[in-house]
């Protein structure tokens, strides 16, 4: 069954025909997709993964230094996605010259001060994010500012066309609602749908993976799976690229069916990440 669509060409998550058995999901948009087929389980088995992470004893003592390798191969995973070619020694070394990649940094250095913001002005962060993403590739009045008909839309997951700007930014209203109600719903179903949106609306045009992908971990970290920012979410979907723009389109698609698949490809992503960085801590454990 397709999600419906609304009068200004706005659809899924809030206006998404699934079931309404509970009263939970009938006040909480975001609870009939975290009752979809497979989403509990693959929510499940991510929480489990991000828990035993956290619960490593490296973390006593080196938490911030797992926290600032996860942040930098976060980074060079995420750009690596937009298209750049670069390896981590060379990042560490300061051998960045990839737009894609410098604006990777920066938005990675910047989240730790934009938690708090989020929930409350998530309009003002993702145009922080492309500031920072987008400050070496773009002119500076297209900085955090919505795209413009007839401006190009880079696609290097081919996705295909995005929506005329007028129904990205009436979607984007509905996602800036959906992040301002607080809701019972886990971080991973709420972080996928975040992610899955500004992918399906491309609001900026240039740059708008870096800015998903971090809105997707900015998330997880404000509704505390992931409070020390310690999982890579970045390098799950890289680890995982060839599901990605798959399941991405899936979502697009509008059925419950790509609805749900996106959420459990996301977990899987979150679980990727988590995986990644207890391999951090036991390479400081053995010193």
């Amino acid at each position: 069954m397709r999600a419906g669509v609304g009068d200004r060409g706005y659809r899924r998550v809030v206006l998404f025909p699934v079931s309404e058995s509970t009263s939970a999901s009938a006040s909480d948009p975001l609870a009939r997709i975290a009752e979809l087929p497979g989403v509990g389980d693959a929510v499940a088995e991510a929480r489990t993964l991000v828990d035993r992470l956290l619960g490593h004893r490296v973390l006593r003592r080196r938490s911030s230094d797992v926290s600032m390798e996860s942040a930098l191969r976060g980074a060079g995973a995420s750009a690596a996605l937009e298209g750049a070619e670069v390896s981590l020694d060379e990042i560490r070394e300061g051998h960045v010259y990839d737009t894609r990649v410098k604006g990777a940094l920066r938005v990675s250095g910047e989240l730790g001060n934009l938690v708090d913001t989020w929930p409350r002005a998530p309009r003002q962060v993702l145009a922080r994010l492309h500031t920072l993403a987008a400050a070496d590739a773009v002119s500076e009045d297209a900085l955090g500012r919505p795209r413009l008909a007839g401006e190009r839309v880079e696609d290097p997951l081919g996705l295909g066309p995005a929506p005329a700007p007028e129904a990205a930014m009436a979607r984007l209203e509905g996602l800036y609602a959906l992040l301002g109600a607080r809701t019972s719903v886990p971080a991973l179903v709420t972080s996928a749908l975040v992610h899955g949106e500004l992918m399906a609306v491309r609001p900026f045009g240039w740059g708008d993976g870096l800015v998903a992908r971090a809105a997707e971990r900015l998330t997880l970290v404000e509704r505390g799976l992931d409070p020390k920012s310690l999982v890579p979410s970045e390098l799950g979907h890289q680890t995982l690229r060839d599901e990605y723009g798959p399941a991405l389109r899936g979502y697009m698609g509008g059925t419950t069916e790509g609805v749900a698949e996106w959420v459990v490809y996301c977990c899987r992503a979150v679980r990727a990440g988590a995986q990644d960085s207890l391999a951090t801590c036991e390479a400081l454990k053995r010193g």
